[in-house]
């Protein structure tokens, strides 16, 4: 099959990636890559960079695998106060002290980028946007920053996560993907996501494929793990 798939934003939610593979799998899609934070907020660090090493996917960093790969307390992220920050260093913390040499290692030799093709169609994946791995990309800023996105791009199809809220949507000839996130989504909808890329003529067809997996399990995990208790409730509620 010529379809491809790209992940991100497993967030140390090893039983989401489990459930993408699974749905990758059933869809018949054999090459997959993945588009970084594989770490932070969820309690399974090592075992996500250790399954996504396994089955060799193509990866590149996210903000949060840059951070915990050089034991960085910063991880690039925006909050809305002082109390999500608070939250969010926490996490870093608690990711920095429960992931392994092994996993670090392997973080740290990621690159900021990827280049594939999807038939005759190039494609770029990045993490946040083509100028910063932390930048958000919503699918309501302005037309004009995206139409000057394109004008940079020399790919048709621009991928990224990092927002964690999934798009599609083409300006100035270049399709732009935002694939949503596997571990840790935002748009109320607590069902992991990922993008799939086929060919269509000269360029891209993008949809983005939903799967369920166990989410209140994983919240139980979070809970007990000594992460934020928050960030187990939103999992549940998606926010």
């Amino acid at each position: 099959m010529t379809a491809v798939a790209v992940i991100t934003d497993i967030h140390g939610n090893l039983a989401a990636l489990e459930a993408a593979l699974r749905r990758i799998d059933d869809l018949g899609i054999e090459r997959v890559y993945c588009g970084g934070d594989l770490v932070g907020y969820g309690p399974h660090p090592s075992e996500v960079c250790a399954r996504i090493a396994e089955r060799a996917i193509p990866t590149i960093y996210g903000n949060y695998d840059y951070a915990i790969g050089r034991d960085l307390s910063d991880c690039g992220c925006a909050y809305v106060d002082q109390h999500d920050r608070e939250l969010g260093q926490l996490s870093v913390d608690w990711t920095l002290a429960h992931t392994d040499a092994e996993a670090k290692a392997f973080m740290r030799g990621l690159p900021f980028d990827l280049r594939f093709d999807v038939g005759a169609a190039h494609v770029h994946l990045v993490h946040g946007s083509p100028r910063k791995v932390n930048e958000y990309l919503f699918e309501d800023k302005p037309p004009r920053l995206y139409e000057r996105l394109a004008r940079a791009e020399d790919a048709g199809t621009l991928v990224f996560g990092h927002t964690h809220k999934p798009w599609i949507h083409e300006y100035g000839g270049v399709l732009f993907v935002n694939c949503g996130s596997v571990g840790k989504p935002k748009d109320g909808d607590p069902r992991g996501g990922f993008a799939v890329l086929e060919p269509d003529g000269a360029g891209v067809a993008a949809r983005i494929e939903r799967f369920d997996y166990d989410v209140d399990a994983v919240a139980r995990e979070v809970a007990a793990s000594g992460l934020p208790a928050e960030y187990a409730d939103k999992l549940v509620v998606a926010a």
